[in-house]
């Protein structure tokens, strides 16, 4: 029965998995085919730039929704991983619990098998018999409870072997149910492996088209400066937010903090970006899937895709502070989540237009950004 729940159970699971895949293929499908679209009035108004303009704006739109698709699949992966992990956990504690319990049922079982061949051997097992050959009653006395002595221990070793079979036949039942629930897992990990590559392969697609589009220096100038408006615009909205949150103790006492993930700094803060243009933040070098950490506690304020900068979290830390992550791959928290110091917020990715994967990481103190070196230290 227990076999045929766990089928059950598996069957179920896979085809839910079956059917957010259908979906997911469809999403993609569909902007597959606005790729396509956009690519041929690209190839059809070529010298209009007022239209050129347009179809960027449209491949930007579209490198959001890949972005996000991608965010989306790698936060189920990490999920699906995290869950893995609880349930490996989970049957190794069994698994030990069981061998534990199979040592004590022998032991038991050899006790009970002792007292009982005692008790045989000495051939006072006839109780009446015993008892109508004694004549003092002292004697009597002193037998009756020596032989209730023996029948509660034999009693007791009786009720303990039950019970350690029933907690054997307990493990041995949620065994079952959690490597069939380990089996489900692995499938759906499969499956949320495949859609990320898909999504990917997308995703390069689309900024392939969109670099294609800023051919000229005039062109990306102007981009930069409207990811900086962007960039602006979510600080504002952060300060905003951080004014009814004043109790939090900021970063002006903590100069020590660990980077947010490991990595070299490719791009420092204040180099040039582009003409008058220059980083605000660092760029730090590192592998796609590395974990982001919150470099202090704090209350997420900002979790969303924004323009150049890819998958954004802002962290309040009070007294006007804030840090800032950006070209994640996915994020891990929503707005309004607290944070502790050191914990997972991000994976390290390459969203916002990205062609190699590192984290961009800002420091700010009421809107102002300051070297994140002055708080990090290696």
């Amino acid at each position: 029965m227990l076999k045929r729940l766990g089928f059950y159970k598996a069957s179920i699971i896979a085809g839910f998995i079956m059917l957010c895949c259908t979906v997911q293929a469809a999403d993609l499908k569909q902007r597959q085919s606005q790729l396509k679209e956009i690519q041929k009035q690209i190839s059809a108004q070529q010298s209009n730039l007022k239209d050129a303009g347009r179809q960027r704006e449209k491949l930007v739109k579209l490198l959001k929704q890949d972005e996000q698709a991608i965010a989306n699949a790698a936060k189920k992966v990490t999920q699906t991983k995290a869950s893995l992990r609880v349930t490996d956990k989970k049957l190794a504690e069994l698994d030990s619990r069981k061998v534990e319990l199979d040592k004590l049922k022998k032991t038991q079982q050899q006790t009970l098998a002792n007292q009982l061949t005692s008790a045989y051997l000495a051939g006072n097992h006839d109780y009446t018999k015993m008892m109508l050959n004694q004549q003092n009653p002292a004697t009597i006395e002193r037998l009756l409870a020596y032989y209730q002595y023996l029948n509660d221990a034999r009693i007791d070793s009786i009720n303990k072997l039950q019970q350690t079979i029933s907690e054997l036949d307990s493990i041995e039942a949620e065994q079952r149910q959690q490597k069939t629930k380990l089996n489900a897992l692995i499938l759906e990990q499969e499956q949320q492996a495949k859609i990320l590559t898909q999504e990917q392969t997308q995703r390069q697609q689309t900024l392939q088209q969109l670099q294609r589009t800023l051919n000229s220096q005039g062109a990306k100038l102007e981009q930069l400066q409207i990811e900086e408006a962007s960039l602006k615009r979510v600080v504002e909205q952060a300060l905003n937010a951080m004014k009814a949150n004043p109790s939090m103790e900021g970063l002006h006492k903590q100069r020590q903090l660990k980077w947010p993930t490991k990595g070299r700094i490719r791009s420092g803060f204040g180099s040039p970006r582009s003409g008058q243009v220059k980083w605000k933040g660092v760029i730090l070098a590192a592998p796609e899937g590395q974990s982001v950490e919150a470099i202090a506690a704090g209350k997420v304020i900002y979790a969303d895709w924004l323009r150049g900068f890819g998958m954004v979290m802002v962290v309040d830390h009070g007294k006007g502070y804030m840090s800032l992550y950006g070209h994640a791959q996915t994020l891990l928290k929503n707005a309004g989540d607290s944070v502790n110091k050191g914990e997972t917020i991000a994976l390290v990715g390459r969203s916002g237009g990205q062609t190699e994967p590192g984290l961009y990481f800002e420091v700010r103190h009421k809107g102002q950004a300051v070297d994140p070196a002055r708080y990090c230290k290696r």
